[in-house]
């Protein structure tokens, strides 16, 4: 008879996840001199920079604004050698944090959590990890990532092709070659904008299946002078306030016009000046009302369609490249490099799944309504199930036995994105209806884990043993999230921004729209006031 593990000794805090959020919750936690214990399914650190390592995956925010502010003597000594950092580089960067402070030694790789329970009488976390390891904790921090679950392939006869199969967000750690074989991409947003143009350089032929285009804007990557780096490291302290005060956690100057109240000549003008920046954000941000506007929004749209028919050489080809059904910036758009160029070359074809709808995988390779692509090899870049996934992949179980995924099944419920009403002493980092998505990751990350640190710093400090969103509180957030998103043209768009891309997913709205400067606001008043919104139990009255 199999009896139960029993639990390990207990620790302060649970982090489930080690990539760059569960590193930087360990250092704060420690700094404080709590007991932490981080547990990560990969078989080494790194998170989503660990897993997506297919070829060509980059950041599509610049090195010098993506990484840790917390400390100016890592902004020093860390050397970036390129605008926008490769999965290599980036995984190197993410080791040399753990190393640098120490943070290894209170990890543990190569174990998933299959399950947290919340118990009530000890107000304390049982986790349970795939291992059979139990451990009791009095806090735990979901650090598991936006975009670390992969959207699961549910196409017919997937499991009978006889080649090879990889997944962008499950890509193995030796390398694939392409070389002389027949390729299938099924799948054209970002991960799938920046494998194309590698696979087509070795590939003998290319065959990308698109259901919905992309708007992608040129990276323009470069590497970075050491005259450059010289500059912006004398000024990184400066550099690191303004992005902590910035409505997406990037230094810009923000729009003060519409885009309706310019001639067509200005606005021109301006969006080719945006096009060459070579940033992600630049082209939102061109005037004050691309994601409020359905008109204004056409008026920079049509500028990217314009850009495809002026690259692309078929006619045919560039108007299946080019987005109609959903406004601009409504789902998240790509940076590239040479994608839209790739279609040029004879050996790479398109197929329009809206034209000719995809029947079914084959052992020879993908049959669509107009024919069998005969392949050898096919990569699958169709995504994650975004910002819940992660969360709704544990069985997380809160007060009265309420699972979470049943209380999420309409939809997530969080107060500020941080804790769910009835799971107590649970924190997610950039969990749903929180900026994080629409945000420079990095500062959203450092924002959330500081508010947690000095949160639970707090609670122990005054010997409280809870803290529990009150669902009034929650049902305000969600309204408010609920209200702003829309006022945008967010909700026009079928995106992983709403579920959208998962069948059966509720289509909610899943990121807070009104700027990372006003969310860090609230954030900061809610613990002033005395967590206000929050219930605080089991300390002395």
């Amino acid at each position: 008879m199999n009896s139960v593990p029993s639990p390990s000794p207990s620790v302060d805090v649970v982090v489930v996840g080690a990539g760059l959020s569960g590193l930087y919750q360990l250092h704060r936690l420690r700094e404080k001199g709590l007991r932490v214990r981080v547990l990560e399914a990969g078989e080494d650190i790194g998170g989503t920079w660990y897993w997506n390592r297919y070829p060509g995956a980059r950041c599509d925010i610049e090195s010098l604004s993506y990484s840790f502010s917390f400390s100016p003597e890592l902004d020093q000594e860390w050397v970036w050698s390129e605008k926008y950092a490769t999965q290599p580089e980036i995984l190197r960067y993410i080791h040399h944090v753990a190393d640098r402070f120490d943070l290894r030694k209170d990890i543990t790789v190569r174990t998933r959590v299959s399950g947290a329970e919340y118990d009530e009488n000890r107000c304390s976390w049982l986790i349970s990890t795939d291992t059979g390891e139990r451990i009791t904790a009095q806090f735990v921090v979901m650090a598991s990532g936006c975009s670390s679950v992969a959207k699961k392939v549910d196409i017919a006869g997937v499991d009978t092709f006889a080649g090879e199969i990889h997944h962008t967000a499950r890509w193995p750690q030796e390398e694939v070659d392409f070389t002389g074989k027949r390729v299938a991409v099924i799948g054209t947003g970002s991960s799938g904008v920046q494998i194309i143009p590698v696979i087509a350089e070795r590939a003998a032929e290319l065959t990308v299946f698109q259901r919905t285009p992309a708007y992608a804007l040129p990276a323009l990557n470069r590497p970075l002078p050491l005259d450059e780096l010289a500059e912006h490291k004398a000024g990184y302290p400066q550099f690191r306030a303004a992005q902590r005060l910035s409505k997406g956690g990037s230094v810009c100057d923000m729009p003060t016009q519409s885009a309706l109240d310019v001639s067509e000549e200005e606005r021109a003008a301006t969006y080719e000046a945006a096009w060459n920046t070579g940033l992600l954000s630049a082209m939102m941000r061109s005037y004050t009302d691309i994601l409020v506007n359905q008109a204004a929004n056409e008026t920079v749209a049509e500028f990217v369609r314009s850009k495809i028919r002026s690259t692309v050489v078929d006619p045919e080809t560039a108007e299946a490249l080019s987005p109609r059904t959903f406004p601009f910036g409504t789902k998240r758009p790509c940076l590239d490099t040479d994608y839209y160029a790739t279609y040029n070359k004879a050996h790479v074809a398109l197929v329009d799944l809206r034209r000719t709808p995809m029947v079914e995988i084959t052992p020879k390779g993908v049959r669509t309504t107009d024919q069998e692509h005969i392949v050898d090899v096919i990569v699958f870049a169709t995504g994650f199930d975004a910002i819940t996934g992660s969360l709704t992949a544990i069985d997380i179980v809160g007060k009265d036995g309420l699972p979470l995924k049943q209380k999420w099944a309409d939809g997530p419920q969080s107060y500020l994105g941080l804790v769910s009403a009835g799971f107590p002493n649970l924190f997610t980092i950039t969990g749903p209806l929180s900026p994080s998505v629409l945000t420079n990751m990095m500062v959203s990350i450092e924002q959330h884990v500081e508010w947690i640190t000095d949160c639970i710093t707090h609670l122990r400090h005054h010997d409280i043993a809870e803290i529990d969103a009150t669902p009034e509180a929650e049902r305000n957030w969600g309204a408010h999230v609920a209200e702003l998103a829309g006022q945008t043209l967010y909700p026009a768009a079928a995106s992983w921004y709403t579920g959208a891309n998962v069948p059966g997913k509720p289509r909610v709205f899943l990121a807070y729209v009104g700027g990372l400067d006003r969310y860090r606001k609230e954030c900061t008043a809610v613990a002033q006031d005395g967590y206000r919104g929050f219930l605080l139990s089991g300390g002395p009255s």
